[in-house]
């Protein structure tokens, strides 16, 4: 067991920093994305749905974060990181779900004007 227990010591924090990098990877990339499709939307009159688009990139980004967080739970030593790794799980649980609920009416608005631009098609 000791063996298994030092094994998870060495490679867990590897793992945990390339969540972390893919975490904000994938953040800076929504973020310059959604300024290049900014860019296009003011300058080039394009429409791209920059909230939804940006927004689900920050909760991808997010979820690499967490799952960083979670993997660290394992290298616990005291209560006080417990405390504090708790604190950090928990706001960016907060934010994710403020990030999906941003989404929600973005995405029935864009539904439902799909559906009447059909409806439109077919008459």
């Amino acid at each position: 067991m000791n063996i298994l227990h030092e094994f998870i010591e060495l490679i867990l924090p590897y793992l945990i920093s390339v969540f972390e990098i893919i975490g904000i990877f994938v953040v800076c990339w929504s973020g310059a994305k959604g300024f290049w499709q900014y860019f296009q939307n003011t300058f080039m009159k394009k429409h791209f749905d920059l909230q939804v688009n940006l927004a689900k990139g920050l909760a991808l980004g997010l979820e690499f974060k967490m799952a960083a967080e979670i993997l660290r739970t394992v290298l616990i030593q005291s209560m006080d990181e417990l405390y504090m790794l708790g604190a950090v799980i928990l706001l960016r649980a907060l934010l994710s779900l403020l990030i999906h609920y941003e989404i929600g009416p973005h995405k029935r608005f864009r539904k439902e004007s799909a559906e009447k631009d059909e409806a439109k098609k077919e008459e």
